[in-house]
């Protein structure tokens, strides 16, 4: 049987309707999915039906909605906000957590490549928080896409030492090796490619050339080649470049890493899968933009390939630094957030904390800290850090940690349970065919299935997408949803989780409630765990 999604139950809802339009709406606050799970707005209703008025043939189309994939309707009437419309609760429950099966990328998910470059890997100076942005969350948008069935290749390769060991730090699995001196032959066809270009002029020997750095091999007129073609988006003061030796060979790198792509995915010539609009993504900070603007035009005009058209730049915003605001690197970073989180655990938890067991789990929470505290807000907004207020990474509802200390939950919650077992005081957990799902009849519930487990699909898509702009080079992504998304998850579970005692007595006539509840937060923790994999978190075991 096919799971039951959120895209094509609105799918069957506007269908029987009779409307192109999308007029229903998913709910999602706890008050109203006490009446209803879906509402067309009375205003939508106005605009679609003579005086409002929805007629009976299409009302008793919505009852009988069905199909695969589309949540079965128990009731539809007319309200004051609209048509409100509620799912047949316990058959949502059995179609969703029956058989429990791993999370399958959306509808419309498929095949392709990306090549994803941070230009923040190539400096020679120490990583700064600046460049952790644009780092992070090329690393994640990796994951995304890799989840959505897409190729991807990283690009540039670290060759600084200590640029590794930070990377190691944060555990992102970035590929490592030398990224200047390779490729000598790329290098030399771009040379070749440069010699014959019109846009391309040699530098002069004589006084002139005396004030140019030594490793520069001509100039390049990129705005000429701009007018020529015709391009929109461009920064209006890109006028003429100096190529160097160095610029040649982050164009190499990026050449074989477009080679790999395509030679490991032959099928796939251009990946315009789920709206991703380009294969070549240049995830920068808008204090890099101009310099990676210019490697963009260059490379177009020493390559005029299909896939150098098919570049585009995703723009993070700046990241302010404040107490102290004198520079620190990553490193620096991650030591104080280190120290901060060692700090609160030995507040929350005392001796406990100081145990070197608690080291790696200090660690993953750091992490898991910067990777919120980097990656929750739009890309391309602004981030204060305030490094001297550990508050937003070690408490409260809206940090890493808060979402770790709840996934923990989950997996001591199982143990215990395993541990019970074990010991005669439950059964084993029933196979998922045999529960009674219509024993979960408490409001949370129903909100971690219908606004979690049902849409996460889509969540993940959502997150992966990268939409066609109007015009221009800048691309927009959703990398901040999934980190909204487990910090939502998060409240509404500890809000249940605090509520609602899931192992109870051990009475037979309970067993039915605890085991469908252990089933519903068996999918709760699989979700958790997903979302936490496209951030290249490991889920704890304790807290």
């Amino acid at each position: 049987e096919e799971r039951p999604g959120l895209a094509a139950t609105l799918r069957a809802l506007n269908g029987a309707l009779g409307r192109p339009a999308a007029l229903w709406l998913k709910e999602n606050a706890a008050r109203n999915l006490r009446h209803r799970d879906f509402l067309a707005p009375r205003a939508a209703l106005s605009a679609a039906f003579p005086g409002g008025q929805v007629p009976a043939e299409v009302l008793a189309g919505v009852m009988s909605l069905g199909g695969p994939g589309v949540l079965a309707v128990r009731g539809c009437q007319e309200t004051p906000a609209g048509l409100a419309v509620q799912v047949q609760r316990p058959e949502a429950f059995r179609r969703l957590l029956g058989a429990l099966p791993s999370p399958v990328p959306a509808e419309g998910a498929q095949g392709g490549w990306a090549v994803l470059h941070c230009p923040a890997l190539r400096g020679p100076t120490a990583l700064r928080p600046r460049h952790l942005r644009p780092l992070l969350l090329t690393d994640h948008l990796a994951q995304l896409l890799r989840a959505q069935g897409v190729s991807t290749c990283l690009v540039p390769a670290v060759a600084e030492e200590g640029n590794r060991e930070v990377l190691q730090q944060l555990r992102i699995d970035w590929p490592p090796g030398p990224s200047g001196s390779v490729l000598p032959d790329a290098v030399l066809a771009l040379k070749r490619a440069l010699g014959q270009s019109p846009f391309a002029t040699a530098c002069e020997k004589g006084a002139g050339r005396a004030t140019l750095p030594e490793d520069v091999i001509c100039k390049v007129h990129l705005k000429s080649f701009v007018e020529q073609q015709g391009l929109v988006g461009y920064d209006p003061n890109l006028d003429v470049l100096l190529v160097t030796e160095g610029k040649l060979q982050s164009l190499a790198e990026l050449q074989q890493a477009v080679l790999q792509c395509t030679v490991s995915n032959p099928e796939a010539c251009l990946p315009l899968t789920f709206q991703i609009c380009c294969s070549i993504v240049h995830v920068v900070s808008c204090e890099e933009e101009f310099q990676q603007q210019q490697l963009d035009l260059l490379w177009r005009i020493l390559d005029p390939g299909a896939h150098t058209a098919l570049q585009k730049h995703l723009v993070c915003g700046t990241v302010k630094v404040t107490n102290p605001s004198l520079p620190i690197g990553v490193d620096q970073y991650f030591r104080l957030r280190k120290q901060q989180m060692y700090e609160a655990s030995v507040m929350k938890y005392g001796e406990l904390a100081q145990d070197e067991a608690w080291t790696e789990v200090i660690d993953t929470l750091t992490v898991a800290a910067i990777r919120f505290e980097l990656l929750s807000t739009a890309h391309r907004s602004q981030i204060t850090l305030d490094l001297g207020d550990s508050s937003i990474s070690t408490k409260g509802t809206k940090s890493g940690a808060f979402v770790m200390y709840n996934c923990a939950r989950l997996a001591t919650l199982f143990d215990t349970y395993q541990r019970a077992v074990e010991q005669g005081m439950y059964p084993p957990l029933p196979p998922a065919s045999e529960l009674k799902y219509s024993c979960l009849r408490e409001e949370g519930e129903w909100l971690l299935l219908f606004n979690y487990l049902l849409p996460f699909p889509e969540v993940l898509q959502q997150a992966a997408e990268l939409p066609a702009p109007t015009k221009g080079i800048r691309v927009r992504a959703n990398t901040e949803t999934v980190c909204k998304f487990l910090i939502q998850l998060s409240m509404d579970f500890s809000s249940y989780y605090n509520r609602v005692h899931v192992l109870g007595e051990p009475l037979p006539h309970l067993f039915d409630q605890m085991f469908a509840r252990l089933q519903l937060l068996r999918a709760v923790r699989d979700i958790f765990h997903s979302a936490l994999a496209t951030l290249d978190l490991p889920p704890l075991s304790q807290i």
